[in-house]
């Protein structure tokens, strides 16, 4: 018996079967990645970056391939497939644009005494090869956010994409060579879990830059050593309604950045803080809004939620709303389920320590949380072990500035949710959310290293 299958979240049909990468293959992939990096150092920034603009363009012209292979494989709606191989035409364009860009600075010694008539020239150079470890949930921006910047900042690269998404990565892959990526700078591996602790550990390997839990981060930390490490976590991503806030624009941000993907994403608004003076009118406008949503088979145009990623998923969101309620939850909307597909549900009078607030859940659930005093606010997001992303509602900037400056996260957008990402801004958390900062040019920096000349 095969050791994975990828099972059609919507239809449940099997869509194939395959067995995990061993040990040996992955010793023989990074060997080859090993003999890579001499190709690499010989190919000058032009190229890199005329490669990553042909893989740019592949994207767009296999753009209904991918977004239908990733329909498949994860559920997500081909809405949400299209917009996500949109974006991850942006992350090559920006790698291409970047790529050419990676610049030092010439230091001069004389800055302090004694004289000595030097001049420092500091370059980014790569580090070696990098493992890309990739997650479900945006199976082709993710990985490009990952590929692109390495590949850019001249590394070699050994790619694991999440096992669900096999056929998507290796379409993707296949764009790589079309582009101009050889296989010696680019091997695609799907290991099982002791070969995976293999990669991670082996001293050919110089960054893991990976996006996933937490449990999985702390134990590639513990078995990594000494190399760079790129971790981009979970995420409980407070949404924050104020009394002056545009109520349909929070509604909007609400349902885009929580329903959307299922609820599945690590910047999804996870947690509603809503002022008591227009609590009950965001939730009206909200429960209208959401009943409108189209729930069902995500290869329709016009389905917004589709179902999650597998049954075990669907269970625990289910089991956490269920736990919810029967500590006095009141349920607004929602609380359904068929099969893998849970509709969007909205809560009012969760538990602050409730694990569907508590805890990353993901899942097409809001919980609504009333609030008066803005230190009472700012206590309850900073008390979490996570501090990603965070959106406010309002027009008072001293009041944004404010919260800029206590909230534990990597980014506070004013006017948007906790969702908003550019793929040149940017992106990563603090805390258990992660280490390190995605966004093109900070991820080729995060896989460069500085290296000095003195002349």
């Amino acid at each position: 018996m095969a050791d994975y299958q990828i099972i059609n979240p919507y239809s449940g049909e099997l869509i194939e079967a395959y067995d995990f990468h061993t040990k040996e293959q992955v010793a023989e992939a990074i060997q080859i990645l090993v003999e890579g990096r001499s190709k690499q150092l010989a190919t000058p920034a032009f190229e890199r970056s005329n490669i990553l603009l042909k893989l740019a363009q592949l994207l767009l012209e296999r753009k209904e391939d991918l977004a239908r292979a990733i329909t498949e494989e994860t559920g997500k709606t081909i809405s949400d497939s299209r917009v996500e191989i949109d974006r991850a035409y942006n992350t090559a364009l920006s790698s291409a644009m970047e790529a050419r860009n990676i610049n030092g600075e010439a230091l001069d010694s004389d800055a302090f005494p004694p004289m000595r008539e030097k001049i420092g020239v500091v370059l980014w150079k790569p580090l070696g090869t990098v493992l890309c470890i990739t997650p479900f949930n945006f199976p082709i921006n993710i990985a490009v956010h990952k590929i692109g910047p390495a590949f850019a900042a001249g590394n070699t690269i050994l790619f694991k994409p999440g096992p669900q998404n096999k056929r998507s990565a290796e379409l993707l892959v296949e764009l790589c060579y079309a582009a101009g990526m050889d296989k010696s700078v680019l091997q695609m591996l799907i290991p099982d879990i002791e070969a995976t602790s293999f990669a991670v550990s082996h001293r050919e390997i110089h960054a893991v830059n990976f996006t996933g839990g937490t449990a999985t981060a702390n134990a590639i930390a513990a078995n990594a050593g000494y190399k760079k490490m790129l971790f981009e976590l979970g995420g409980n991503d407070p949404l924050i309604v104020m009394p002056d806030a545009d109520l349909d624009a929070a509604v909007a941000a609400t349902i885009n950045q929580r329903f959307a993907t299922a609820g599945q994403r690590c910047t999804a608004a996870k947690r509603l803080f809503v002022h008591s003076q227009v609590f009950d009118a965001f939730a009206e406008k909200l429960v209208s809004a959401t009943a409108k949503l189209k729930v069902g088979d995500p290869a329709e145009d016009d389905t917004f939620v589709g179902p999650l990623i597998h049954a075990a998923a669907a269970n625990e969101v289910e089991g956490r709303i269920a736990s919810a309620v029967d500590a006095g939850a009141k349920v607004l909307f929602g609380h359904r389920r068929e099969g893998n597909i849970l509709w969007p549900t909205i809560l009012e009078n969760v538990a602050d320590e409730a694990e569907l607030v508590a805890e990353e859940t993901f899942g097409p659930v809001v919980p609504l949380r009333k609030f008066d005093d803005e230190s009472e606010l700012v206590s309850l997001i900073n008390n979490s072990p996570f501090g990603l992303q965070a959106g406010v509602f309002t027009q008072n900037l001293a009041l944004a500035k404010r919260l800029y400056n206590q909230l534990d996260v990597g980014l506070l957008a004013v006017n948007d949710g906790p969702g908003f990402r550019a793929e040149h801004f940017p992106f990563g958390g603090v805390k258990e959310s992660g280490v390190g900062r995605e966004g093109v040019r900070y991820a080729i920096r995060e896989m460069s290293y500085q290296k000095t000349l003195v002349i």
